[in-house]
């Protein structure tokens, strides 16, 4: 099979690091999908770890110790990401990709195929050596249950000199990072409660809906408490404004609520009413929030108009009223921690 000009680069960066990884070029198939025209820039996603299990591993093949920083940068270069690719980051806060190394190196460690002689440095053991020899097109997860030290490492819980089969240890996903999957668990779980969310804001009296709007904008910090920074209007002759809220605690100015409590999509004519009324009240500033969403036709409008006005939609809603404990409550909470190894360093 011809190497593509991209795929080439890559094995003749990680050749230069380790001279001997023949058939390397097997395991950086990159998987890159070109565009239709000529010349235009390839396009690929960031490996996830267990892609970078084998080319990790042959980097080390050369028997050096290797520093964390040099394995991230050849392997960055091999599979030519992007800053922006390695500037991504998990919503822990951590870089996605430095994240994949790092769980990449872990998983080889714990199989005993590399080992870490000192902070950040590893080096291939024997066990690695003989692995390589045997030319395996992948290392994933479950290839490294043969091991049993990695099958005590990913049995949570058993003692690594307790006798433990291969076969007990699961992985039920082998594409993301621990890390990874604490993420996207807790998408799932953030977006089934918008989800349930919505449909509680749905089936509440149009005047408590309005309140909660106020209660919402107060706790994301504008005036100060609900007494003296915000109160609803909701009544018929209101001009189309719902709710006032201070935009500070001194009450300097003042921003107008329009709250829609509705199934169907909001148009341009609902913000043209509330723009008018916005203009009555001599008022520049305000905010329509509803359950559902805007028409582009609304938004093209708002992004015209003079005055600042926010659109608010159910799916921002729910998101902000989550992320200021509005109606919601928290049940768990997990604190994911890291060494600190200026602790160590720096007694």
């Amino acid at each position: 099979m011809l190497l593509g000009e991209k795929e080439m680069l890559g094995q003749q960066i990680l050749e230069q690091a380790c001279p001997c990884l023949d058939g390397l070029h097997d395991t950086l198939l990159f998987h890159i999908q070109t565009t239709k025209e000529a010349g235009e820039p390839y396009s690929m996603p960031i490996p996830d770890y267990q892609t970078l299990m084998l080319p990790v591993l042959r980097l080390m093949e050369d028997g050096n110790e290797h520093p964390v920083s040099e394995i991230r940068g050849l392997i960055a270069d091999a599979f030519h990401l992007t800053p922006e690719e390695l500037s991504q980051k998990l919503k822990s806060g951590s870089t996605l990709f430095a994240n994949r190394v790092a769980w990449a190196l872990a998983y080889l460690s714990k199989a005993q195929l590399l080992a870490l002689k000192a902070r950040g440095v590893y080096r291939i053991t024997d066990r690695g050596t003989a692995f390589l020899k045997n030319n395996p097109p992948a290392i994933t997860a479950r290839s490294l249950r043969q091991f049993p030290e990695f099958v005590g490492f990913y049995n949570k819980g058993d003692s690594c000199d307790k006798e433990v089969h291969p076969s007990a240890v699961t992985v039920d996903n082998d594409k993301e990072t621990p890390e990874e999957q604490l993420d996207t668990s807790f998408q799932i779980l953030r977006d089934a409660l918008s989800e349930e969310l919505l449909q509680v804001l749905l089936s509440v009296a149009p005047a408590a809906f309005e309140q909660i709007v106020v209660d919402l904008l107060v706790a994301m910090g504008y005036g100060g408490s609900v007494e003296d920074a915000g109160k609803v209007v909701g009544k018929s002759g209101d001009g189309g404004i719902d709710g006032v809220i201070k935009q500070d605690k001194l009450g300097l100015d003042v921003i107008y609520v329009q709250a829609k409590r509705w199934g169907n999509v909001v148009g341009s004519p609902e913000i043209m009413k509330f723009s008018g009324s916005l203009t009555k009240k001599h008022a520049s500033r305000g905010v329509f929030i509803t359950t559902s969403s805007f028409t582009k036709d609304a938004t093209d409008f708002v992004e015209a108009m003079p005055q600042k006005i926010v659109l608010i939609d159910g799916k921002l809603l729910a998101s902000l009223m989550i992320e200021h404990d509005v109606g919601v409550a928290p049940t768990k909470i997990y604190t994911l921690k890291r060494l600190d190894q200026d602790y160590f360093e720096n007694p």
